[in-house]
């Protein structure tokens, strides 16, 4: 007999039983597509054979979206055999919003291929087909698949140490799958079909270049009508669309994942670091600058040549192997161990627009979002162990103020723990993942658990920030690193005399300066605020008569730090406040006869449109009321 309890203090006492069984006995089986037991979804007809608590799976919640979505993966699979006889299915997981299914096909299909593909989804899952699980050995599971001729489920069968697996039917389709999924396609109603990308087998550059189908699936027509509103809004985003017409950046064959930066880009970049800079020396931050290529002893003693080197670049000099560096905090801790530091120097908080070149696979690169070469952030915060507290306060600080105040972002915390390719010992992971977690209980800030996400030397709390449209971005972090210090050796003298280990802070604001100012692109679909535009003001003359007061006014104009063009083009006038509309420039000014007489300007706003004529001076105050958080001073 077992003992099975229920999510609203039911108890039941029976035989075991299937999870649906046991739910539909406590009246809770209406609507569940899956059972959690012991918290872990299964499908409604496993048997539980133990004690065990046991609660439904409504397609409403997170679990069960994720399930439906899953389940629409395997729709959508079923779909492409019918369809393309010789597919060849590869692996199907859900992911954020959705899901994706990676197929070989006989021959090359398109997007306009998408709708002819949801067609027959639909026809499936009309016929409310079951999705049937079959427990089988795993070798009985390779014969199978064998004979099906689908290679990729063998490799991975080959790979699996369970004696037994889990194939799921839908007809005569079957996959290969943990599971669990919807009883039946009918659960299966509001989907749809995405776009199309490359992707090789494992992500491996040297496997098979697989055709990769995006999808999602909502609960409701809303839902569903809503999540393609907002993708479309992102479409109309998109900040490599926006980034040409700026002129602000470019990407080329010649530099697959290297972006190539125009003069109007760098504007946009230096104003971040220029702020960047201004914001850390308020805050105690001194600069430095390690160098690109180090060598291999190096790395090796960091632990990147064992842990992170499929990430990274390769040379060799003077017949010794060298790494471009994919991250800055081991040049920082040679700096810091160039003099012997005292207690009373601690902590030191040293900052670094470092460049750093990582191996991302040429299928995942997008725009300025995932890149090969990036300006990061940095900063490394070394300190005593008493102080990692108010240090860890202070970034948080720092990236609030940053987040909400200065752009205007919602955002949330998540606390990421040990990762499977860790480094150091169970004793002090233990002390990090404490020390961070406490200090975010004690600031009342909220947070959930990132499981195994930390970076390999230790745990770190995330910033997610919120765009416009509802999208998370993951920009900030703070990690807190007791391994580094131990593998280099770090040390300061403390009050007692002896030396004593630091502790190491590695933090970034924005992450990434070029994924931030993809971010930004997007979210002010290229209207940057006066403080970030490439370009300020415009003036706009009418004639090649009115080119000299233009220029007394554009030259004014310099010596306040102004950016601004003179547009001396041959064209009528409604033209070029067309074009400086489209180039989103804040501010124009249209220079005429009565402008040229009187000394005035004729003041034209981005957003509001005509604000009538007036003086230099009256322009010049309305420009020095503009935001520039550079002015603001703040201090954490």
């Amino acid at each position: 007999m077992f003992k099975y309890s229920g999510p609203e203090g039911q108890m039941l006492e029976s035989e075991a039983l299937k999870a649906g069984d046991v739910l539909a006995a406590w009246k809770l089986g209406k609507g569940a597509i899956a059972a959690l037991v012991d918290g872990k979804p299964v499908d409604l007809d496993v048997v539980v054979d133990h004690d065990a608590a046991v609660a439904p799976v409504v397609p409403e919640s997170d679990e069960g979206l994720d399930i439906v979505r899953h389940s629409t993966a395997h729709l959508l699979a079923e779909a492409v055999c019918h369809l393309y006889p010789g597919a060849v299915v590869a692996i199907g997981p859900t992911i954020k919003d959705g899901f994706y299914y990676d197929i070989q096909f006989p021959e090359p299909i398109s997007e306009s291929d998408l709708p002819k593909i949801e067609k027959e989804m639909h026809k499936i899952a009309k016929r409310s087909v079951p999705l049937r699980r079959e427990r089988i050995a795993r070798e009985k599971a390779i014969e199978l698949f064998t004979e099906r001729k689908d290679p990729y489920k063998v490799e991975i069968l080959n790979e699996i140490t369970d004696d037994t697996v889990n194939v799921y039917w839908q007809d005569d389709y079957v996959d290969l799958c943990r599971g669990p999924h919807v009883p039946n396609t009918s659960y299966l109603k509001h989907f749809k079909l995405l776009s199309l990308a490359g992707a090789y087998w494992r992500g491996d550059e040297h496997n098979i270049m697989l055709t990769r189908i995006y999808g999602t699936a909502f609960n409701t027509a809303e839902e569903l009508d809503a999540y393609i509103t907002r993708m479309e809004e992102a479409r109309r985003r998109d900040h490599r669309r926006i980034g040409k017409e700026l002129d602000l950046f470019s990407l080329h064959n010649e530099g697959v994942g290297f972006p190539f930066f125009h003069p109007k880009g760098m504007v946009v970049m230096n104003k971040l670091m220029s702020f960047w800079r201004r914001l850390h020396t308020l805050n105690g931050y001194t600069e430095a600058r390690t160098p690109q290529i180090l060598n291999r002893d190096l790395w090796l003693q960091s632990g990147h040549w064992d842990h992170y080197r499929e990430n990274m670049y390769f040379t060799t000099i003077d017949d010794i192997p060298h790494a471009i560096k994919p991250m800055n905090c081991p040049g920082g801790i040679i700096i810091y161990k160039t003099s012997m530091h005292s207690y009373r120097d601690l902590p030191i908080r040293m900052g670094e627009l470092g460049i750093v070149h990582r191996h991302e696979l040429s299928g995942a690169l997008h725009g300025l979002m995932r890149v090969r070469c990036f300006t990061q952030d940095d900063a490394h915060h070394f300190c005593t162990p008493e102080q990692i507290k108010d240090e860890v306060k202070l970034i948080m600080k720092l990236e609030d103020y940053l987040y909400s105040h200065v752009f205007g972002f919602k955002y949330h915390v998540e606390l990421s723990t040990r990762p499977e390719n860790s480094m150091g010992s169970d004793e002090l992971w233990a002390v990090a993942e404490n020390a961070l977690r406490e200090t975010l209980e004690e600031t009342g800030t909220p947070y959930v658990i990132n499981p195994g996400d930390g970076a390999f030397y230790g745990p770190k709390i995330d910033f997610h920030l919120e765009d416009c449209i509802g999208r998370t971005w993951q920009c900030g972090t703070i990690q807190l690193d007791f391994t580094m210090p131990e593998k280099f050796d770090m040390t300061y003298i403390g009050a007692d005399g002896k030396e004593h280990r630091p502790v190491m802070l590695h933090r970034t604001l924005m992450g990434s300066i070029e994924r931030f100012m993809g971010i930004l692109i997007e979210n002010y679909a290229g209207v940057f605020p006066y403080w970030l535009a490439p370009v300020q003001v415009k003036l706009l003359a009418v004639s090649e008569d009115h080119m000299p007061y233009a220029r007394e006014i554009a030259m004014k104009l310099q010596d306040m730090n102004v950016r601004v063009e003179i547009d001396s083009r041959d064209e009528k006038l409604g033209r070029k406040i067309r074009d400086a509309q489209m180039e989103k420039v804040p501010s124009m000014l249209v220079i005429g006869d009565k402008e040229v007489e009187g000394k005035t300007l004729a003041v034209r706003d981005r957003a509001k449109g005509d604000l009538g004529a007036m003086s230099f001076d009256a322009f010049a105050q309305l420009l020095s009321e503009q935001y520039d958080p550079e002015k603001e001073n703040f201090r954490a």
